[in-house]
């Protein structure tokens, strides 16, 4: 089971980024874990002030990291929301996902926290291809808050599409809300069941390979539970035939979950489409925070077909 002994909230000072902040304390005091607030100043604080002011621009670049670094050792130093965690404060030059992934990389984060919504950087986090930026670059697991809330996660679900990183998705989950249900979903397909109904395969045969894929989901489930510590007791199941998205957005409107735990594969090339459209929508459409926790091994190739499946 994994530990969570560093954190790390990227915060632009805006009211939503501060949410992810006062959620990295809650987390911080309830594991005794380090705690560091992060802002980043931008690609090149100082080269517009050179530009416009020559020698002068050196002191007031300086003035103003100064003014940021006491507007966020203010939000660290406030008993309102530190829960008597001490916290590190960083000012970093760049933009915002490059220093938060390689500063996350240096200190081996167990889990990295970012706001939705913000007023600079982060202000695209959700709406444009920050998120899938930070997301791609970003090695830890990203924890994207959305709401407001010092009190732990009552609620957690966790979309399951069996790929080698469901595990480590749901054992996160665990860490970070350990006394919340969890509801288990999984959206299936039967294998080229497009094709199968254009050539005439009898209807029931369809329903029958859709209730064998049903079964078999239902047992993989409980074994992912049982494999990830948790008990009968404390999580549900749910199976979905169909598309993905639209299920986990409705169950997590129905169920009121306040955190959705999804998985994504490694860092490459391909990364753009291993993010995945699903991911995507969930972290734009979510009306809940969104936990995302990489797999670096990669995706998991489903077993070739055979035809014989269908005789």
């Amino acid at each position: 089971m994994p530990t969570i002994r560093r954190l790390i909230a990227a915060t632009d000072l805006s009211d939503a980024s501060l949410h992810a902040v006062d959620r990295g304390f809650e987390l911080a005091a309830r594991h005794g874990a380090h705690y560091t607030l992060l802002h980043a100043l931008g690609l090149d604080a100082l080269g517009p002030l050179r530009d416009l002011l020559g020698d002068e621009a050196e002191l007031v670049a300086e003035k103003a990291i100064q003014h940021q670094f006491d507007a966020l050792a203010a939000v660290a130093g406030d008993p309102a929301r530190n829960a008597g965690v001490v916290a590190d404060v960083k000012i970093e030059p760049g933009l915002a996902t490059r220093v938060l992934a390689d500063y996350a990389a240096s200190e081996q984060a167990d889990l990295v926290l970012v706001g939705a919504r913000g007023a600079s950087v982060l202000s695209r986090l959700l709406v444009g291809s920050t998120a899938s930026r930070l997301l791609r670059k970003c090695a830890s697991p990203v924890l994207v808050v959305k709401k407001p809330g010092r009190t732990p996660y009552r609620r957690v679900l966790a979309p399951v599409d069996f790929s080698p990183g469901s595990l480590a998705t749901l054992r996160m989950a665990a860490q970070i809300a350990p006394d919340a249900d969890v509801l288990l979903l999984h959206s299936f397909d039967v294998p080229f069941e497009g094709m199968l109904q254009y050539a005439g395969i009898e209807q029931a045969v369809i329903h029958r390979y859709r209730a064998e894929a049903r079964e078999r989901a239902l047992r993989r489930l409980h074994e992912l539970a049982e494999e990830a510590g948790l008990e009968r007791g404390r999580y549900s199941v749910r199976i979905e035939h169909g598309e993905a998205t639209r299920h986990i957005l409705d169950a997590q409107t129905e169920c009121r979950c306040d955190l959705v735990a999804m998985g994504k594969h490694g860092t490459h090339v391909t990364e753009e489409l291993l993010l995945g459209s699903v991911t995507k929508h969930v972290l734009s459409e979510a009306d809940a925070d969104v936990l995302v926790v990489v797999d670096r091994r990669g995706p998991t190739l489903p077993p070739p077909f055979s035809g014989e499946d269908f005789v």
